[in-house]
């Protein structure tokens, strides 16, 4: 096993998707947190269907996929927080509404324009050796923005997190919170649809959140518990997909791994809760 990771290593591509994969899920896991706990689960997976359209159009027109798709996502996921918070479309209905019609005309469009190609497909499905070393770079930056964020500003996440009126109140910047949320949210679903595709990325947001959420009730706990659960199902996923005989595909592994551990974290905690109140 070990020589066939050796051997493995020697590839540029497979150390890009290694590197920027473990960033990915470290920075979707933490982002993770809060968007469940806001009960915007399902961003994950609205906002890649609106990047899947926003990649077709740009495919169609011969420009730049991530000139296109990056602001498109960014405001989309602006308007998905911010029209939540302020009452007028629940968060669910409008990234259903948003979503639905985002890849439904991404179909259209490429259908319109000749058909699916390689780089589309690869965006649907996953294909994680597809990172370049300019994938990589954004990883990195990506998550140089996303950690030092968490850490200095632990406290105003966990207001903004649980009562948002509170922290307006006490001075809070609650629209700038939603404006970094939304663009390091689209930065990172942009990066995972190359890992996971399109059609499974929110298991990156949503499961180790709530796998955590199993085993600690705590804020602090369940953000460093995701965050090590979504980088420890990733790399587990990814040499899972690797070392099998004749390969799997990365991002279905990737899931299958995190569906696992949430049904040993979901074990573990009910077991830890029926002794506590045997006690």
């Amino acid at each position: 096993m070990m020589d066939s990771l050796l051997s493995y290593w020697e590839i540029p591509l497979f150390r890009y998707a290694l590197f920027g994969g473990v960033l990915v899920a470290l920075c979707a896991a933490l982002l993770g947190t809060t968007l469940v706990l806001r009960r915007f689960s399902m961003i994950g997976d609205g906002l890649s269907h609106i990047g899947f359209g926003a990649l077709a159009a740009a495919s169609v027109a011969n420009v730049l996929p991530m000139a296109v798709a990056i602001p498109v996502m960014i405001a989309a996921a602006f308007l998905l927080l911010r029209g939540s918070a302020q009452g007028k479309l629940r968060g669910d209905a409008a990234v259903a509404l948003m979503s639905t019609t985002c890849l439904a005309a991404g179909m259209i469009l490429t259908y319109l324009g000749g058909g699916t190609n390689v780089d589309l497909m690869n965006y649907l499905f996953g294909s994680i050796f597809s990172l370049s070393q300019k994938d990589l770079w954004l990883a990195i930056a990506l998550a140089s923005l996303v950690l030092p964020c968490y850490g200095l500003l632990y406290h105003r996440i966990f207001a903004v997190t649980f009562d948002e009126p509170f922290a307006r109140a006490t001075g809070v910047q609650a629209g700038a919170f939603q404006f970094a949320t939304a663009v390091f949210t689209a930065l990172t679903i942009v990066l995972g649809m190359r890992l996971t595709g399109t059609l499974l990325i929110s298991c990156l947001l949503v499961f180790p959140t709530l796998s955590a959420m199993r085993i600690n009730g705590s804020f602090f706990g369940v953000t460093l518990i995701s965050a090590a659960i979504g980088v420890g199902c990733f790399l587990l996923g990814f040499v899972l997909a690797c070392l099998y005989p004749g390969g799997l595909p990365a991002g279905a592994s990737i899931v299958a791994v995190n569906a696992a551990a949430f049904s040993i974290c979901a074990g573990a905690g009910e077991i830890v809760r029926r002794r506590r109140a045997h006690h």
